[in-house]
């Protein structure tokens, strides 16, 4: 026991005798602990990436980048990061704009009349007073066919009888398309005589336009985000 003890004692005489780690020798173990969390990240960063799941993928790029920005690390997904993050920004965008469009699908009789709205990307006046929101609806009626269509809550449209409204695709050169407003109060609404045309547009665009006349006097401008229209959802459009 005595033994033992003695040599527990010297063993630590030693350890004690040695000298402390130098300012280099710690910044160079800080270091290497650095480059080690980065490449660990940065693992991580690579196996999002490869399987294509670009949200995750930039969400691990940006940590890194942001805690570790001079590691190796860094340099070496930094490029791959870039491509990460513009098409998670454009997976985000696509969501957002998809999300514009609302579908239903109501029963007539023993079928089903299929819709697709959606909103102005920002109100409009069209009543001389507060900008109120406009709709585009395109409907697949059992009975009436199908239609396509705005809608204002407040105001009127100018063309009983028929008009012209101006239609522009992305930044395309504007068109001219046939419209009218029906003879009744039950709703404010204008139809887009050619809604197979119209539906096309807005599947091809990314903003779609429609300048139209109103009662209150002039025309006035709906600027649509159609870009994540998914035309399955009215099958027979197609």
């Amino acid at each position: 026991m005595k033994i033992h003890v003695a040599l527990l004692c010297a063993a630590l005489a030693l350890a004690a005798c040695q000298p402390a780690a130098g300012p280099e020798a710690q910044r160079a173990q800080q270091a290497a602990a650095r480059e080690q969390a980065a490449a660990a990240m940065a693992a991580q960063f690579d196996e999002q990436f490869a399987a294509g799941n670009w949200r995750l993928a930039k969400a691990h790029g940006d940590v890194l980048l942001a805690e570790y920005p001079d590691s190796e690390a860094a340099a070496r997904i930094e490029a791959q990061h870039a491509e990460a993050s513009a098409k998670a920004n454009e997976e985000s965008e696509a969501a957002r704009m998809e999300a514009l469009w609302t579908y239903q699908s109501e029963p007539v009789g023993a079928e089903q009349q299929l819709s697709a709205a959606i909103y102005a990307k920002e109100n409009v006046e069209t009543d001389g007073a507060t900008p109120r929101p406009v709709r585009l609806i395109f409907r697949d009626h059992p009975e009436w066919g199908d239609s396509a269509y705005l809608t204002l809550e407040a105001g009127d449209f100018d063309c009983y009888g028929g008009c012209k409204v101006t239609v522009t695709v992305d930044d395309t050169e504007p068109r001219k398309m046939d419209a009218s407003r029906p003879d009744t109060d039950e709703a404010i609404a204008m139809f887009i005589e050619d809604e197979a045309a119209l539906w096309k547009f807005a599947g091809e665009a990314t903003v779609l336009s429609v300048e139209f006349p109103v009662k209150a006097g002039g025309t006035r401008t709906a600027v649509f985000e159609t870009g994540g229209l998914q035309p399955s959802k009215l099958p027979d459009w197609n």
